[in-house]
């Protein structure tokens, strides 16, 4: 008997439906029985599972002699059902990597639950969204179990089919079915939820919910949506069929109402012929099942509430009309304060301007203004011992202030103290450009740091590789540019790509990147201390992966299996994953990276301030176009270089050189490459020593420590501060064992 059903119902779905298989079928976790019903579709997709069983003995393939609809569709799936739990999946969605062994594992974790709730993430069809309303939700409950009578913000879950397990002789005992029509996920969820005396909760992204732009019924304006009145008037039978669950009636009837006045809005599902219908509907309903003494929700539906009562649908809607004149007008006395704010800043600005610059001031900001961080703040704590007339202030978001550390001044954009700075400052230090409005004064001194040496196309390099330049005006970019008086290189090449990037008004400076000092110089107590504080046992071998984006994606996919990697390394490997920060939302930990940081396979460091505190504290580096390998060679540390989609960056992006045919370290294209590399050993052998010598002599010939020192002396204080010669690489690291790891073989 296998560990879950996954119940897949089939119905004009013949472009998605091997998507949503494979995404079942290539499951890491694989005691599964996968039953797909062939509701009498029109195209191919009859066809196509059958292909599926012929070729996967876990494949059932269900035909019905007639189209019983989604509901009936999963009726027909469950009684062919042998698995412990039952799992449903709509035929145009998919699992994501790993799902599967992430419900097996909450299930043992939560004692095997009448029902395990899942979280998604949609997938529209011009690109993913974000973290579902209920993330939050499902994170609070943690491993606990609960039921719904005493957690009944839980009946708030997603009203799907597809984001629950449910125990499969719990599931058929209470006899849950669903019925034709629209919303038949609705009180199945319901019944389910106030049944179970034992519900668990998985915070992780398990499904990939495709927002189709056409095709999707919930989302075809007609009567079919008047179904949801039947779909409620069943859930209540039930409950009348259960008198032990009458302690839910309230619960389940505010529930439903709240669902009938959110729908009854949407253009997408009742027309507006429809609505007074739909409006009277309601009102019949509240009538008929109000519990006795029930009391309505102080929600942001309480006026309608009392609306539903009993008025008249003409009251209803004139009362809606005069919330949308009020929210207008509070949209309009909104825009003006705006506005008149906005005028305010233009006549302070003009003040500030008038008034002479300050020649002991300097403006820094990294990263737009997320912090301390980079070439800008070794700047800053250089000019603190070499220049301390001069006083620094930060511009820093809002969110970023708290984590400022003491005594430095801050100033948060676009507020008076912001304005002053920004008007009267002589030096600004920023590793990307300042804001589109910020107009720069005779005599202001605008230092450009980057963040790193180029390796992928940049600036003007860009036109005409339209996936990079998306959303991106590359004259805007330059009129932006143009403000740059120095431009920070760490070599000759650096200094030859931002010249033809950027053809605008500058002087390279070879001066090496100054946050790269720490690395030339090394820390090992800093790396040590970092890896106390992450957790990393003593003695492992710590790999940092750190991935650049993808301009022809518009969000993150894994390009290595992070389970696999961690499994076939070796013993003593501890992984940490540093995405990019374009990638750090919510969403996106969920698919993958949280549930394995969970399960102790790796470590998500992309929160994590410092990327050089995270450099120090690794033994290797494994990325693929990042220009952090140009950072890494400064601590003389191998690199792997993780090159499985080399074609397709050249077309949609391009880089400067060819990292195939002169790379920092080993090159590899699959995962299995990869992870044999680091169990082998080779990952830190002569050729990998020799490849980053030539690397580094190429691309870093003024990293040499003193790159922060020699920015102040230049800029600041008018000094030159000569360029020595490349430091030896640090004694002992070539040809041995990683700082931190024990050696090969002994693990």
């Amino acid at each position: 008997m296998p560990r879950f059903s996954i119940i897949v119902p089939v119905y004009k779905v013949q472009g998605f439906l091997r998507e949503c298989l494979d995404s079942v079928l290539t499951q890491s976790f694989t005691d599964i029985e996968v039953i797909a019903v062939d509701d009498c579709s029109p195209d191919h997709c009859g066809a196509i599972i059958d292909e599926y069983a012929a070729a996967d003995s876990r494949v059932r393939a269900v035909h019905l002699p007639e189209n019983a609809g989604l509901g009936g569709a999963r009726n027909a799936g469950v009684t062919h059902a042998t698995g412990d739990y039952l799992l449903f999946l709509d035929s145009d969605d998919s699992y994501t990597p790993g799902a599967l062994t992430a419900i097996e594992e909450r299930l043992g974790q939560t004692a095997e639950p009448d029902v395990l709730v899942f979280d998604h993430v949609r997938t529209h069809w011009w690109g993913r969204g974000g973290r579902s309303m209920t993330a939050d939700l499902l994170a609070s409950a943690g491993t606990d179990t609960f039921d719904i009578l005493s957690s009944p913000h839980y009946l708030q879950l997603f009203l799907v089919a597809w984001n629950k397990a449910y125990r499969r002789d719990f599931f058929t005992a209470h006899g849950f079915t669903y019925k034709k029509g629209l919303y038949e996920d609705a009180p199945i969820t319901y019944e389910a939820l106030v049944s179970a005396r034992r519900i668990g909760c998985l915070d992780r992204v398990c499904v990939e919910y495709r927002q189709r732009r056409q095709g999707a019924i919930t989302r075809t304006p007609g009567r079919r949506h008047f179904d949801i009145f039947d779909q409620y008037a069943g859930l209540f039978a039930f409950l009348d069929a259960h008198p032990g669950l009458d302690a839910a009636r309230p619960l389940l009837f505010e529930r439903m109402i709240n669902h009938f006045l959110a729908t009854l809005p949407l253009t997408e599902r009742v027309l507006p012929e429809d609505r007074a219908d739909f409006y009277r509907t309601i009102v019949a309903f509240h009538r008929r099942y109000k519990p006795a003494g029930f009391t309505p929700p102080d929600d942001r539906y309480r006026l309608q509430w009392r609306l539903a009562a009993g008025s008249p649908y003409a009251v209803f809607r004139a009362v809606a009309a005069a919330h949308s004149l009020r929210a207008a007008a509070l949209r309009k006395k909104t825009k003006l304060r705006k506005q008149a704010a906005k005028k305010a800043k233009r006549t302070l600005t003009r003040v500030q301007r008038a008034r002479p610059l300050d020649p002991h001031l300097a403006v820094y900001s990294a990263f737009a203004h997320r912090g301390l961080l980079g070439d800008p703040a070794a700047v800053h704590q250089a000019a603190g011992v070499l220049a301390p007339h001069i006083r620094s202030v930060w511009v820093l978001r809002p969110d970023a202030v708290e984590r400022a550390p003491e005594g430095v001044e801050v100033v948060t954009p676009d507020t008076p103290a912001y304005h002053r700075a920004m008007s009267r400052a002589t030096y600004f230090f920023n590793n990307v450009n300042w804001a589109p409005g910020l107009v720069k004064r005779e005599g202001q001194v605008h230092v450009q740091t980057h963040r790193g040496t180029p390796l992928k196309h940049m600036g003007t390099d860009l036109i005409g590789r339209p996936a990079a330049t998306y959303h991106l005006n590359v004259r805007a970019q330059l009129w932006r540019s143009d403000r740059w008086d120095y431009s920070l290189v760490s070599g000759r090449h650096a200094e030859l790509a931002w010249d033809r990037a950027y053809p605008c008004r500058f002087t390279s400076l070879p001066t090496g990147a100054p946050r790269n000092d720490v690395l030339v110089k090394g820390d090992p107590l800093r790396g040590v201390a970092v890896r106390q504080r992450l957790g990393v046992p003593q003695g492992n071998t710590v790999i940092l992966y750190a991935p650049t984006p993808r301009d022809h994606r518009k969000w993150y996919e894994p390009r290595i299996d992070f389970e696999r990697l961690t499994r076939d390394a070796g013993l003593g490997v501890t992984l940490l994953v540093r995405l990019h920060p374009q990638y750090a939302g919510a969403a996106v930990r969920g698919l993958q990276l949280r549930d394995l940081e969970r399960r102790g396979l790796l470590v998500d460091v992309t929160d994590e301030p410092s990327v050089e505190d995270l450099m120090l504290a690794s033994d290797a580096l494994v990325t693929d176009y990042s220009s952090l390998m140009f950072d890494y060679t400064c601590l003389d540390r191998p690199i792997v270089v993780h090159a499985d989609d080399w074609e397709v960056y050249q077309v949609t992006r391009g880089t400067y050189i060819d990292l195939l045919a002169t790379p920092p370290g080993h090159v590899t294209t699959s995962t299995a490459q990869l992870a044999d590399l680091f169990a082998s050993g080779t990952w830190r052998d002569a050729r990998s020593d020799a490849l980053r010598a030539d690397f580094r002599a190429r691309f870093c010939e003024y990293e040499d420590g003193h790159a922060a020192a020699r920015v102040v002396s230049r800029v600041m204080l008018g000094q030159e501060y000569p360029l020595t010669p490349i430091p030896q690489q640090h004694a002992g690291r070539r040809g041995s064992a990683p700082l931190f790891a024990v050696p090969h073989g002994t693990r």
